[in-house]
């Protein structure tokens, strides 16, 4: 019996998303895939169809919705706050506000997911926890364990390991 309804759901999903590509001007739309990157990247919606002359942004909500984009614009949220940085010297924005967004920003790890301070593992930590081999790498080549928190992509910390006046 569940299973028959998992099936009717299934189908009942499927027929759904089939009626949205149909009827949908952004499935058709030569630039399809910027318009989803612009909508993931927090850029406006209206924005977007003045930009890709659609008729309006109601039609990239419904586009979202249906291709459960929100979800992926929502852990997006680092690009939101870069964004918001970014034009923090050509829009009304408070010192207060720029530094809320740093402090938040600094809060978000690697995934996008907001970690309290008293959840942060300080790096020295992390590697304190690291096998040696993974030390080793991570000396050699900067490549970090999988399990450690930190993006790969930032700076280790400051200092060069006391060769600053060489």
């Amino acid at each position: 019996m569940a299973s028959s309804k998992n099936l009717k759901e299934i189908s009942s999903e499927k027929s759904n998303f089939n009626r949205h590509k149909s009827h949908c001007k952004i499935c058709a739309h030569p630039q399809r895939e910027e318009i989803e990157r612009a909508y993931i990247d927090w850029v406006s919606p209206a924005q977007i169809a003045a930009e890709f002359k659609l008729r309006d942004r109601s039609c990239i909500y419904r586009h979202a919705h249906a291709l459960n984009l929100v979800a992926l614009r929502d852990r997006n949220s680092r690009a939101l706050l870069h964004r918001y940085l970014e034009r923090a010297d050509e829009a009304p924005v408070t010192a207060g506000g720029v530094m809320q967004a740093i402090t938040l920003l600094g809060r978000l790890n690697a995934r996008g997911e907001l970690v309290e301070p008293d959840e942060q593992e300080s790096f020295e930590d992390q590697l304190a926890k690291m096998h040696p081999d993974e030390r080793e790498a991570y000396a050699k080549d900067g490549t970090l364990p999988s399990w450690c928190s930190r993006p790969n992509d930032t700076k280790s910390p400051q200092g060069s390991g006391g060769n600053e006046n060489a």
